[in-house]
């Protein structure tokens, strides 16, 4: 069997290499390089490469000569210009993270009807504000709830179990026809503001292309019921920055909980604010730092599924999650 030159590009890929070794064969050789390739000889190793682990590739870096698999560890590929792949080299990403994605939106819904934390700190100061029997303690429960899934992946599909289970009725909106019994209601995408009136939390888990950049704009807002919550868990700029701002700030929606922003860190500035604009003031909104699907479950998963998709490159089986080239 012939031996392999794999290589880990970047800090993102690096958080998958502990272990690798373990999944693979043996004989492979397994390089770890830097974001910057500036090392001794790490161009080189790039280059070379018979499979490489990475989540992008650009004009500003050296063309990998000898690559026929490019693997993302991740979903996205937006940062991959698959233009400059060599010819024959194919593209593959991972999933594996709807799992842990899921157990997040179901957790941050049911902190809007189960007020633990409130509840365990007003009884420390001896107050039983929510003490059964109190017409005003009374709480809503989850499964009375709509929710509403925009786009229908990995991770809606995820969600969608997890709701269900909660009792929730649920509505979809995609691109595609949508062929799942378990959804109550189903939208195709140019029905987009009757989808946002339908339901009391719309969870975005859309990837992020031309189409649908800023689909979520101040239209679907103002669609919106007065008092629905939206979660977003795909990709930042699939919601319009300005628009969920205002839609916020005017208090015109009932909250929002952020994972997935409009800035992010860079090795220039490990530290900085998500957006442009001031959401760390808003009241109504939980921020989070695009930390969803960041469990150790999801890197297991995501490594398997690179060191399959190896093993089926070298035997010349089909790929799974294959990108490029496109069928």
């Amino acid at each position: 069997m012939k031996t392999l030159k794999i290589a880990f590009h970047g800090e993102n890929a690096a958080n998958f290499r502990q272990g690798f070794e373990t999944l693979v064969d043996p004989r492979h050789q397994i390089v770890d390089l830097s974001d910057t390739l500036a090392g001794l000889g790490e161009r080189e190793h790039y280059e070379s490469a018979d499979v490489i682990v990475g989540i992008k590739l650009n004009r500003e870096m050296p063309v990998p000569q000898q690559a026929g698999l490019f693997h993302a560890p991740s979903a996205g590929t937006d940062a991959i210009d698959t233009a400059l792949l060599p010819p024959g080299t194919v593209l593959c990403n991972c999933f594996g993270h709807e799992h842990a994605i899921a157990e997040y939106v179901m957790a941050a819904l049911l902190q809007r009807h189960v007020p633990l934390a409130q509840a365990d700190a007003d009884l420390r100061q001896q107050r039983w504000t929510y003490w059964a029997g109190r017409p005003t303690a009374l709480r809503s429960e989850l499964g009375a709830q709509t929710l509403g899934l925009l786009g229908f992946g990995h991770i809606s599909q995820a969600i969608l179990a997890r709701a269900k289970a909660f009792g929730m009725r649920v509505t979809v909106a995609n691109r595609s026809p949508i062929h799942d019994e378990r959804v109550d209601q189903a939208f195709t995408l140019d029905q987009l503001p009757a989808f946002m009136a339908s339901a009391d939390a719309i969870v975005v888990s859309l990837p992020l292309a031309a189409q649908t950049t800023g689909i979520v704009g101040a239209e679907a807002f103002t669609a919106m019921r007065p008092d629905a919550l939206i979660l977003n868990v795909g990709r930042g700029p699939v919601i319009d920055e300005q628009a969920l701002y205002d839609a916020l700030a005017q208090r015109r929606i009932g909250g929002a909980i952020i994972d997935t922003w409009y800035r992010y860190p860079t090795p220039d500035q490990a530290e900085c604010a998500p957006s442009r604009l001031d959401f760390a003031s808003l009241p109504n909104l939980l921020m989070t730092p695009h930390m969803s699907g960041w469990t150790s479950g999801t890197v297991r998963r995501r490594q398997q599924t690179m060191a399959d998709n190896i093993q089926r490159w070298l035997n010349g089986q089909p790929l799974n999650n294959l990108l490029w080239p496109k069928a």
